[in-house]
């Protein structure tokens, strides 16, 4: 039987230098017991919970990237899909009035916002020019 070989991902996009980055590891590295594997930053911290906010501002980003917003500069711009983003407006339409009345303030606000500025956008997009 082969002895298998451990390897660490090191996620270093949001931390100060390589340097701090490199220094953090190597401490973590002498605390850890010889032969346990490598927590991942995945692991350390749970993902945050996903509410009604969240799921309509990622239906959101989504309508706006299939109309040509560029949301992280260093990715390659999605091609213009105005079919598509009117299906994901008109599902938090949907949204809109099935759940009114059940919405806290804060979330009633999230989608109302959503909803006009993906609205706003898609207009603009689709009218001759």
């Amino acid at each position: 039987m082969a002895e298998e070989q451990g390897f660490v991902i090191r996620d270093r996009r949001a931390s100060g230098s390589a340097e701090t980055t490199s220094a953090t590891d190597s401490a973590a590295q002498a605390s850890r017991p010889t032969g346990a594997s490598p927590i991942e930053p995945s692991q350390s911290a749970p993902p945050p919970p996903v509410t009604f906010s969240s799921f309509v501002i990622s239906l959101g980003s989504s309508s706006l990237m299939l109309m040509g917003e560029q949301l992280d500069p260093q990715q390659a711009p999605m091609p213009v899909n105005l079919p598509q983003a009117k299906e994901i407006i008109d599902l938090l339409s949907v949204l809109e009035d099935k759940t009114k009345g059940n919405l806290t303030s804060d979330e009633q606000t999230v989608l109302r916002d959503m909803l006009y500025a993906l609205r706003m956008k898609y207009v603009t997009l689709a009218s001759p020019k």
